[in-house]
């Protein structure tokens, strides 16, 4: 079933990526060219609609994001769009519709005061083909079928992940949020509570172990222990929630899927999106967190005061 289900996501790439390649494109008043591939079926999308899309973004021949088989895109249609944007062209389409636009690297620096984008250079393009797959006239309905899209992602990420650990016999716990965490001292000091705050030393790799930062290793440049506050959000979610599982000394090796990482945007160039993220942590100190003081506000002026 999983090959089956790979296998039409592979095709509908394909197809879309192959009807979008033939044919003359039209420019919008910005300059951006685009294709439009008809399906004739769905309803003309209007201003204030909220549109779900699938979309494959290629630059220099390569592709760099492929949301099909993961969380799909989401915008809202207006009468005009945003100059030298795929937006442009979203009151031209229906639902079901796809579409192709091509982005020259030299005009969107043109749009952004001469600002080349990171990883192009003047000659290079960016390709984005995407499909229309609903249209919702509420943002309510919208909000919810994205946040659904959230948690089906967050599962089968989960559900991969506990496959990975077990295929590699890691003795890992797992938590009631979805991180994994491998206990190699538990500590016997104090607790990571919410409002305490916690040192930590880590080193950061993806699953192949390739590093993308460290505490620990010097050529990182910044070996001061990591300082946060449990429960102020200061770390994404997964690394908390695996420094939660340790007391003051404890030792450990975390495996956080993405949607309690970085998720869909990764963190460039370092993190890719939906990348599978695992720390190394030793939490060598819990303590109280330091106190907050007040602003210092100017003295009042006026207003009734005696002068």
């Amino acid at each position: 079933m999983k090959h089956s289900i790979q296998s039409f996501l592979f095709l509908s790439v394909a197809v879309l990526l192959v009807s979008c390649s033939g044919g003359s494109f039209q420019k919008t008043k910005s300059g951006l060219m685009y294709k439009i591939i008809a399906d004739g079926k769905g309803a003309a999308l209007k201003p204030g609609n909220y549109v779900k899309f699938h979309v494959v973004v290629k630059q220099k021949d390569s592709v760099t994001y492929n949301s099909f088989g993961k969380i799909p895109a989401f915008t809202m249609v207006d009468s005009v769009g945003r100059p030298y944007d795929i937006s442009e062209i979203l009151p031209k389409m229906k639902e079901g519709d796809s579409a192709v636009v091509i982005q020259l690297a030299d005009s969107i620096a043109k749009q952004q005061m001469g600002q080349m984008p990171p990883g192009l250079k003047k000659g290079d393009k960016i390709t984005i083909s995407f499909r229309i797959v609903k249209v919702m006239t509420d943002l309510s309905v919208a909000q919810a079928d994205f946040q659904k899209e959230m948690d089906d992602m967050k599962a089968r990420e989960i559900k991969d992940l506990e496959s990975y650990i077990k295929s590699k016999n890691i003795n890992a716990i797992k938590t009631d949020k979805g991180v994994f965490v491998e206990i190699i001292n538990p500590g016997t000091g104090a607790k990571p509570d919410s409002g305490k705050q916690v040192s930590v030393m880590y080193t950061g790799t993806n699953l192949e172990g390739k590093k993308f930062d460290s505490n620990v290793d010097t050529a990182f440049k910044h070996p001061e222990p990591l300082k946060f506050v449990i429960g102020q959000m200061g770390m994404i979610p997964g690394f908390e929630e695996a420094v939660k599982q340790l007391l003051k000394g404890g030792k450990a090796k975390a495996y956080i899927p993405s949607m309690m990482g970085y998720g869909m945007q990764g963190s460039p160039p370092m993190i890719k999106p939906y990348e599978t993220l695992v720390f190394e942590m030793e939490l060598v100190d819990v303590t109280d967190a330091p106190k907050q003081t007040a602003p210092i506000l100017p003295p009042a002026t006026g207003g009734g005061q005696n002068q």
